[in-house]
């Protein structure tokens, strides 16, 4: 079960990213993981949140919006977990374009967020390996 990520495209200038988190926060919604990368102009916020659809009209008001599909697998959170998921993905051939991770609510879950050339292939690869993966309504849940 693929989730929503926005991605965020913000100008790397000061206050660009706070007056973003301000926004979000102002609405209660809450982010659950993320991750930026920049270059010398523009920064790519990617966002896991409760309420992906209200975020997503709230940032797209002073900000290019874009959502896509990405895998949350759960695994342990202990060492040498995430390369069970690689391996698994490797051996099928298929590409990781990115990934984050965030911890679970229970203290012995992670979860790695992927990117992958093929959601659908690599979710039900990973499910036949044991890895369970989240779906929005179950994200939201844990929040």
């Amino acid at each position: 079960m693929a989730i929503t990520q926005l991605s965020v495209f913000l100008e790397n200038k000061p206050g660009k990213l706070s007056e973003t988190v301000r926004k979000i926060s102002a609405a209660g919604i809450n982010i659950r993981a993320m991750s930026i990368a920049d270059t010398k102009d523009f920064g790519i916020l990617r966002l896991i949140v409760s309420d992906a659809a209200e975020t997503k009209r709230i940032v797209s008001e002073h900000a290019i919006v874009t959502e896509t599909e990405v895998i949350a697998v759960r695994m342990d959170d202990q060492a040498g977990a995430l390369s069970g998921v690689l391996d698994a993905l490797e051996t099928a051939q298929i590409n990781v374009e990115y990934l984050y991770a965030f911890t679970g609510t229970k203290s012995d879950s992670a979860y790695v967020v992927l990117r992958v050339d093929n959601t659908a292939a690599a979710e039900e690869l990973l499910g036949k390996r044991g890895f369970a993966s989240l779906s929005d309504a179950e994200l939201k849940a844990m929040l």
